[in-house]
């Protein structure tokens, strides 16, 4: 009894409305609907019955009344209370009724109103609270009804009897239909996250699988590339320096592609991706990407302006994020290595700056074209034609003109937003950005095969999601000397909450297919590449 008692007194502790959480809107407000309608037919009927049919005197009809009617509106949140309110307004209107003498042949000691107002109120209770606060109510209700009965038998006409069975029905059918929809609502969780588990397991799968097969195929032959390049000196008589050094180069490099396949392969094969912490390369390894460049037979130079030092922030301020450098790096890293095989020994410059503006990542070249005494207009000219990997044959290809022309007007959209504002301010403010830039010249060659002509163009894709991933813009295409520039502006740091949208691409980006893209025509008044700025 004291645990009934208890629960009496200790509402639930939520008070959002009921049925708050159905998915159907018109659900959601039938609580409210019922407690509104219900109140409006019941309050004067309530207060007329009492005085006219019963005989009470009409203050008391109207208080009582509002005390039957009125709560009903609280219980749409707070049901609990709102029984309280209710009981004492019932039990005390049944009390004043024995005062009167027009009860014979009418029901008592709860007349229509009040059945049809408890009923209601024991719905939103069932609906609410738990089971053994449903008992309680439901208890007293049974022993309040039995009592008044046996105070006045002779003017009890059953409804007593009817109130107790009518409300522990109430009460059984809503606690029903409310462990049911929680029921189903625990279910349909569980399921949601069964589902997101079992994507998880797929993933994790498909990741482990993948991690297989890069250290089966490719770890296993850059393990053989290595022991070839480095035992090279000592299985080859008479082998000339240069060629030992060209071994030992060799070597070098695929020791550095192996440690990064490592990395990567922890990464797949770890769900916490701790490999990660691993430093990454960054700006500072440039001139070690450059010089492997230019072992490779491209003569590359490169132009680093980092601001006020290597932390590359104007005004001594924190220099560029991990994530920038990465990108950085990796855009060069990319567009280098697509000079190595779609344009061998072409002369390529290479240049890195940190500055405070808001120019576009194609006013920055024509600025630094103009301090050699470049042409502005052919700078703005240059890059019309649509991109593919970074790298060129000079070689001219119609199918591909005509692919960029019937590109679609979303990235010609993409093209002008990105040359109206930067990729953070949209409103003329003034931001640190890191500028790369890589452009080459036509292969001394242009008649012989490329090292390379079966591109897929996922260099550039990952180009794009790099500057994507930290806010920046990119633009990228070939020169209409044979050439080919791929240009990027990256902010310092970048904005929180990056959209997955890139916020400025500019240029022509519409075709990935790389083998096409670095043997595109352009117009003849582009600038060379000795135009650019010498490092």
């Amino acid at each position: 009894m004291r645990g009934l008692g208890s629960a009496l007194a200790t509402p639930a502790a939520s008070r959002e409305p009921l049925l708050r959480h159905a998915s159907s809107r018109w659900v959601r407000s039938l609580p409210y609907a019922l407690a509104f309608g219900f109140g409006a037919a019941l309050l004067p009927s309530t207060a007329q019955l009492l005085s006219t049919d019963y005989g009470l005197h009409g203050s008391w009809a109207g208080a009582l009344g509002v005390a039957q009617v009125v709560p009903l509106l609280l219980a749409v949140t707070r049901p609990l209370p709102a029984w309280w309110v209710i009981f004492t307004a019932d039990v005390l209107g049944a009390l004043l009724l024995l005062a009167t003498d027009h009860t014979a042949g009418r029901p008592w000691p709860w007349t229509p109103m009040v059945l049809v107002g408890y009923l209601l109120l024991c719905l939103a209770l069932a609906l609410r609270e738990s089971r053994r606060t449903l008992l309680a109510v439901w208890l007293v209700t049974v022993v309040a009804s039995l009592a008044l009965g046996i105070v006045a038998p002779e003017r009890s006409e059953g409804s007593n009897v009817l109130l107790i069975v009518l409300s522990g029905a109430t009460l059984l059918l809503g606690a029903t239909l409310r462990e049911r929809a929680e029921a189903q609502r625990r279910l349909a969780e569980q399921e949601t996250i069964s589902e997101t588990e079992r994507a998880q397991r797929t993933l994790l799968e498909e990741r482990t699988r993948i991690a297989r097969e890069l250290h089966d195929v490719v770890a296993h032959h850059m393990s053989v590339i290595t022991v070839q390049a480095d035992s090279a000196p000592y299985r080859i008589a008479g082998l000339p320096r240069e060629a030992s050094e060209e071994f030992g180069a060799i070597a070098t490099a695929a020791r550095e592609s192996l440690t990064e396949m490592r990395r990567l392969l922890g990464v797949l094969r770890s769900e916490n991706a701790r490999s990660e912490r691993a430093p990454q390369p960054g700006l500072e390894r440039l001139e070690q990407l450059v010089e492997a460049t230019v072992r490779a037979g491209v003569p590359a130079e490169l132009h680093l302006d980092l601001a006020d030092g290597q932390d590359g922030a104007p005004g001594g301020g924190p220099g560029p994020a991990q994530t920038v450098t990465l990108s950085a790096y990796r855009i060069v890293q990319e567009a280098l290595a697509n000079v190595v095989r779609h344009a061998p020994g072409a002369a390529t410059r290479i240049s890195v700056t940190v500055r405070e503006s808001q120019v576009t990542v194609r006013e920055s070249e024509r600025s630094g074209r103009e301090g050699d005494g470049g042409d502005e207009t052919s700078g703005a000219r240059e890059n019309r034609s649509g991109p593919g990997e970074s790298g060129n044959g000079g070689r001219p290809d119609a199918k591909g003109a005509r692919e960029d022309e019937n590109s679609g007007p979303e990235d010609r959209n993409g093209e002008r937003e990105g040359e109206n504002r930067g990729p953070e301010d949209g409103n003329g403010g003034r931001e640190a950005s890191l500028f790369v830039l890589v452009v080459n010249g036509p292969s001394p060659a242009p008649e012989g095969p490329p090292l390379e002509t079966s591109g897929t163009g996922h260099g550039l894709v990952g180009m794009r999601e790099r500057v994507r991933l930290v806010g920046g813009a990119l633009e990228v295409g070939p020169l209409p000397d044979g050439g080919f520039r791929v240009a990027a502006r990256l902010p310092l740091h970048p904005p929180a909450g990056t959209p997955k949208e890139p916020s400025g691409v500019l240029g022509d980006e519409r075709h990935d297919g790389a083998k096409d893209a670095h043997k595109r025509a352009a117009p003849a008044s582009a600038p060379h590449p000795k135009d650019i700025p010498p490092a």
